[in-house]
């Protein structure tokens, strides 16, 4: 299993990029994946307080609701 990072997708790109694990190790990439060992180390140094942690916001879309 792969976690895929999409910084286009972020709906806090560019306000919280500057506190951003992706921005911090690897600066403004369009796109990264990362896959489940990575993704749990880079939680064990967020919360250890060595890098911000991952802030990555993607859109989710709520239930479709029809109008009467």
């Amino acid at each position: 299993m792969s976690v895929l990072v999409d910084c286009d997708s972020c709906l806090v790109r560019g306000l919280a990029c500057h506190d951003c694990v992706v921005t911090v190790l690897l600066g403004p990439p369009p796109e990264l994946s990362f896959d489940e060992d990575e993704r749990q180390a880079l939680a064990v140094l967020a919360d250890s307080g060595l890098v911000p942690p991952l802030r990555l916001v993607t859109a989710m879309r709520g239930p479709e609701v029809e109008s009467a």
